[in-house]
């Protein structure tokens, strides 16, 4: 036999495999007429580990027990997206608890940014709300999401990551313990400044203040200065702030061009980042359960069961209702060892019904979903 004619006989199984397929699928589409009609969930997790149990003993070699697995697995998120579609379709896509307003209030509303005047939670902040903001500042990024908490402020403005640097984990991880939602986002780009008091030199600084962060984005210039020490501090205008109050020519902050303007210090040495197209990207958040009606991007955190193929089945939502995944992150979940929670960006408003439907399916199938917000 050539190989045409074994191509030939894999055409016509192909056949009978679409053929068996679609008949399935249409058994399937009953199964959810059934559901809808009786009120029962769509994913039965039992009756399915059953399933793939049984059709794996048809299998006869070990290969293709875990290939018949595969396949069957698909089958069935595939037949359980059908019938998410079909409960969608007959209204039953259920109301998600998030307000639609027109816009965010941003004239008499009190907002809270963390570090000092000069820092770039502050030129943030006034890119977003204007410079007219009814605006306090707070120590730590926790602190911000107190206030939040405690209704002292509406808003807050926090940095979740940087185009060099990667993200910030802390915000990360404080999103997933504060109910907290984001309804707004805000670019900027960085510009590091080495900042001295007035009438120091460069060859004259021997310690350098900065975030962690900065540190990390200025890492080449201060590997050819390495007789520079490194002090991390818990925000740049607390590093320029410090340097202006101490007036020793030996000390330098990495910060803002503004923060020199803000303390009084001469800019010693511009752009000290590595990156030319260096950029943070900021997050609004609120105690709020809002959204804006021209909102286009959801974010939602997510655990999932610790098992094979758990992530990927759960994407598959996203590809089913053609929504476009933009962002994926991981974090360890606390005294769990090795078991992660995952930050998820994806295109869309939770008023378009393909979101809904994904979301609905991610609900069913992942051990917590939560939405952080559509911004």
């Amino acid at each position: 036999m050539d190989l045409n004619e074994l191509r030939n006989e894999i055409d016509v199984v192909d056949r009978q495999i679409v053929e068996l397929f679609e008949k399935r699928m249409d058994i399937a589409s009953r199964v959810a007429d059934y559901k809808i009609a009786n009120g029962k969930k769509v994913f039965d997790k039992e009756r399915e580990d059953i399933k793939l149990r049984a059709v794996k003993e048809l299998a006869h070699s070990d290969f293709n027990k875990v290939g018949v697995e595969e396949l069957f697995s698909q089958l069935m998120s595939m037949s359980r997206k059908l019938q998410y579609q079909k409960l969608s379709e007959a209204g039953a896509s259920g109301k998600l608890p998030f307000m639609q307003v027109d816009g965010i209030d941003k004239e008499t509303s009190r907002v809270c940014y963390q570090g000092a005047a000069g820092s770039y939670s502050e030129m943030a902040m006034n890119a977003f709300f204007g410079d007219k903001v009814n605006a306090i500042s707070v120590e730590t990024f926790r602190d911000a999401m107190s206030v939040l908490e405690d209704g002292s402020c509406d808003f807050a403005v926090l940095p979740i990551e940087n185009s060099t640097a990667g993200i910030v984990s802390e915000i990360y991880d404080l999103l997933a313990e504060y109910e907290h939602y984001i309804v707004g986002e805000q670019i900027i780009e960085i510009k590091h400044c080495l900042l001295g008091v007035p009438g120091a030199k460069l060859e004259d600084i021997k310690t350098v203040y900065s975030h962690p962060q900065s540190l990390m984005q200025s890492a080449r210039f201060l590997s050819e200065h390495s007789d520079i020490q490194q002090i991390s501090m818990k925000n740049n205008a607390f590093a320029a702030r410090k340097v202006a109050e101490d007036k020793d020519i030996t000390k330098a902050a990495i910060a803002s061009e503004k923060a020199a303007e803000v303390y009084g210090l001469d800019v010693l040495l511009k752009g000290v980042n590595q990156a030319d197209s260096n950029s943070t990207r900021f997050i609004v958040v609120t105690n709020q359960k809002i959204f804006c009606k021209d909102a286009k991007k959801v974010s939602l955190i997510m655990e999932i069961p610790h098992e094979t193929g758990a992530l990927y089945h759960l994407m598959s939502h996203f590809i089913y209702n053609d929504l476009n995944m933009s962002k994926i992150e991981s974090r360890p979940i606390e005294d769990r060892n090795w078991e992660y929670r995952f930050f998820i960006d994806f295109e869309g408003n939770l008023s378009d019904s393909a979101v809904k439907n994904a979301l609905r399916g991610l609900r069913e199938e992942a051990k917590m979903l939560r939405i952080l917000g559509n911004y």
